[in-house]
């Protein structure tokens, strides 16, 4: 039997004025319509513009943060202008994210995206976060930018590329000029999870160039212990290129 989405009124109202430690029985009713919303556009829509609703008016943190965990499972690009003003909120910007890592319209990640380039402090690290988690290829001009900036988001930029593993994220990775230090150490991490994503797709001839390059920089006699796990890492790496008999 269809939803009936009339029967969303009373919830919503209960929604808007809901508290964490209140009543959340009421929203055992959308938390059904979203389930229901799955294969339904009608629905999905009208939650959307409901739940929208929730996130722009005057509604608490608690409703705001219910409604962003919502949208992350049924949003759609529809949804985006709505979360769009939440991203620049340090109470609300962490929500609005999570939602937008994992509505899959490309408007999502244009969002992150031009986010990247408005935000401060810790918010930049959050948008990092969120591009790395969505693997979106478009940042990596954006990302690589970041690598001679401040050590902390210089050392997210270069984690974020890691996990992006394209072949321009470990092309800005190979080019970025650090000195030795914690954000140097995330770039041979990025790189390593570039080589180590490289193989598992079975392009095994990318994967052992960077292998190589990492290797060959530390030399045969590394001096400290990171480095000697670092070309631990490298030469396994290399190995494993090598061994066409290791499933990939």
């Amino acid at each position: 039997m269809p939803f009936d989405p009339t029967t969303l009124d009373g919830p919503f109202t209960a929604l808007a004025a809901f508290e964490w430690g209140g009543d959340a029985a009421p929203l055992g009713v959308i938390d059904a319509a979203v389930v229901a919303a799955h294969g339904d556009a009608a629905l999905t829509a009208d939650l959307e513009k409901r739940l929208g609703s929730v996130i722009s008016g005057a509604t608490s943190r608690a409703a705001k943060d219910y409604a962003c965990r919502k949208l992350s499972m049924i949003g759609t690009a529809a949804s985006v202008p709505t979360l769009v003003p939440l991203l620049t909120d340090p109470d609300e910007s962490h929500m609005a994210r999570f939602a937008l890592e994992r509505i899959p319209a490309p408007a999502a990640a244009d969002a992150l995206r031009q986010a990247l380039g408005t935000v401060r402090g810790d918010l930049v690290i959050g948008m990092i976060s969120s591009l790395a988690n969505r693997r979106d290829a478009a940042s990596v001009k954006p990302l690589a930018a970041l690598l001679g900036g401040d050590a902390t988001t210089a050392a997210a930029a270069a984690s974020a590329l890691g996990r992006i593993a394209t072949a321009d994220a470990a092309a800005a990775l190979a080019a970025a000029k650090i000195q030795p230090g914690p954000v140097a150490d995330a770039v041979i991490a990025g790189r390593l999870a570039c080589a180590d994503a490289f193989l598992a797709a079975g392009n095994r001839g990318s994967a052992q160039a960077i292998y190589e390059s990492i290797a060959a920089r530390i030399g045969d006699t590394p001096t400290t212990h990171r480095d000697r796990v670092v070309r631990i890492a490298a030469q396994s790496g290399i190995l494993a290129c090598l061994d066409d008999t290791v499933a990939l």
